[in-house]
């Protein structure tokens, strides 16, 4: 392809010498780390799952982009942090995205543009939805190499917010914006569940039915495995609770304060205090109670903390039918929930699952699985080849930013693709390690 000619761009001198720019550089990416990505779906198999979950409706002798190309231009944009459809218009030619999504790396070849792109998120409907949510748990399952002996499952609704007329869209009153209110499942850092739903419904809706479905299917596979689930006071139902301990499941979540709950605490809210008045430090106190709200079935246990901080008083409660003592139980399995409110934050900020602006439902669902299959890349990018590097904990956006952003300079011949990384790459050596240990685990 014949380079366009441009206008130089003139910088400010430099011991003598003008700093002049142009955009006649050649076949150049920003993007060579997504090479190492590739080979991490090479690995675990993930677009070829999504394409073939995916009927393509589409006269084949008419075709010129196939599905699971197009399905890894859109992950894979994801991952390097081109969130909109919009970004295609330029990434289309992208030597590094080409490369990734398994077609020639040349100029004059360019991948899916917006608008096709656009066709295939709006072709994706409901039965198919349920097939790629599938992946994420048999992803999950395939990702331990024996059975584990116990899994913990943190379950978690958070606030997506839109800007326009997308169907399910309404007013919520807890955040105060119109949104979504999408349903997460992860187990540590690896998502099972991505489920998208209106925000005019209760937090928990469709918990148990899920809960139910995972069980299932967790067991059909890890029969002996010892499942807890975890959430906060959102989650706290007595029909979920009841349902878990009809099938021997276990499950901890929080439980939201009332006149008889803080009846129950207090007498450890006075030893707190009376401590507190002795030794002007921080006083941590727990204890436990039984405990049935009107609608329950049946008391169940609650443990209580009781917190005397500089500023007041503070008290938790916890459900459970863990046996766990009231300190060990809040400390090391409620507490430990936390975490996964990270792991949405990544999901949302760093791969962009807040990008529901599709006017039908179904579609900006399945633009929420994009982006959590995305995350999957990453996550067993850092899970698996990260660990006990200098990056064995960070975050999304970081890996993006150290190990994908890379420059090369891209040269085509007969019998190989040449990706000339910068000389001046400050990971070289982290990003050469990866790439044995990759090359060395796919084959």
């Amino acid at each position: 392809m014949a380079e366009c000619i441009t206008e130089t761009i003139e910088f400010s001198r430099i011991d003598g010498r003008q700093v002049t720019a142009d955009f006649v550089g050649g076949r150049l990416t920003s993007d060579a780390g997504i090479l190492l990505l590739r080979e991490v779906d090479r690995k675990i198999g993930l677009i070829d799952a999504i394409n073939d979950a995916i009927a393509d409706p589409r006269d084949p002798g008419a075709i010129t982009h196939d599905q699971r190309t197009m399905l890894a231009q859109r992950i894979f944009s994801i991952a390097l942090g081109y969130e909109d459809l919009n970004d295609q218009q330029a990434m289309r030619t992208d030597a590094a995205l080409q490369v990734a999504a398994g077609v020639e790396a040349e100029e004059d070849r360019p991948m899916a543009s917006p608008s096709t792109l656009c066709r295939l998120e709006n072709r994706v409907f409901r039965k198919t939805l349920a097939r790629l949510s599938r992946i994420l748990v048999d992803q999950f399952i395939a990702s331990y190499d024996s059975p584990p002996k116990e899994i913990t499952l943190d379950f978690d609704a958070t606030d997506d917010p839109v800007h326009g007329q997308q169907e399910g869209r309404f007013f919520h009153g807890y955040y105060r914006h119109y949104c979504f209110l999408p349903l997460y499942v992860f187990c540590g850092s690896q998502p099972l569940v991505a489920y998208l739903r209106p925000s005019k419904i209760d937090g928990a809706r469709h918990a148990k039915a899920i809960v139910k479905l995972l069980v299932e299917y967790l067991r059909q596979h890890w029969p002996e495995v010892k499942i807890t689930i975890r959430g906060d006071g959102g989650f706290c139902r007595w029909k979920l609770m009841r349902w878990c301990e009809k099938h021997g499941v276990f499950y901890c979540f929080g439980a939201f304060r009332n006149q008889v709950l803080e009846r129950h605490a207090d007498p450890l809210m006075q030893q707190a205090e009376a401590e507190f008045e002795k030794t002007g430090q921080k006083v941590r106190l727990f204890g436990e109670t039984n405990y049935a709200a009107k609608t329950w079935d049946r008391e169940r246990r609650i443990i209580i903390k009781s917190e005397r901080l500089e500023p007041g008083l503070n008290t938790r409660f916890v459900v459970t039918n863990l046996s766990h003592p009231p300190q060990q139980l809040y400390d090391e399995v409620y507490a430990m929930r936390g975490d996964m409110e990270n792991r949405i934050k990544e999901q949302q900020l760093m791969l962009f699952a807040d990008r529901t602006s599709c006017h039908q439902f179904q579609a900006n669902q399945f633009r929420l699985l994009l982006s959590t299959f995305g995350y999957v890349l990453l996550d067993t990018l850092r899970r698996d080849y990260l660990k006990g590097t200098e990056l064995e904990k960070a975050q999304s956006d970081t890996i993006r930013l150290k190990l994908f952003k890379v420059a090369a300079r891209v040269r085509v011949t007969v019998r190989r693709v040449w990706f000339h990384l910068a000389t001046s790459y400050p990971y070289r050596a982290l990003f050469r390690s990866l790439s044995s240990r990759l090359l060395l685990d796919t084959g």
